[in-house]
């Protein structure tokens, strides 16, 4: 191979491996190191073109919310209740409904409800709810 197709040969096998991270990355919910071990590439490579190559930064930081949106829709299964399919003895294969997670719900409301009240808060009061006094002593 001359050394005018190495040159073209090494752009071309870059576009190949970026292509491929971006797919790793897609399917490993953002993990840049399990992505790398499936393309088989360093780290350092694919920090390297986050910095050089603007349209691979665009791709990535487009895959960012990919993780939550995944973890958010797990999080809605287990508010409405998830679906499975069991098999039973003889193989016949049927779906189950389970109740919906409470704790779910919960969670999502403190985190999500906010505006509509869904916080914990602490009340703090006197005694017979009088007002609480409070003295600041500067002298030390």
């Amino acid at each position: 191979m001359s050394k005018e197709e190495k040159k073209e040969t090494k752009p071309q096998n870059a576009t190949l491996k970026k292509t491929a991270m971006l797919k790793a990355l897609e399917s490993t919910l953002g993990v840049v190191t399990s992505a790398c071990e499936i393309v088989g590439i360093d780290r350092t490579t694919h920090y390297r073109w986050l910095q050089e190559d603007e349209d691979y930064k665009a791709k990535v930081e487009s895959l960012s919310d990919l993780a939550v949106d995944f973890a958010e829709s797990q999080l809605f299964e287990l508010i409405k209740g998830a679906h499975r399919e069991v098999s039973t003895p003889d193989g016949e294969v049927i779906r189950i409904q389970d109740a919906p997670n409470t704790s779910a719900t919960i969670f999502y409301l403190k985190t999500r409800g906010k505006k509509r009240g869904y916080v914990e808060r602490n009340e703090i009061a006197g005694v017979n709810d009088a007002p609480i006094q409070i003295i600041i002593n500067d002298k030390l």
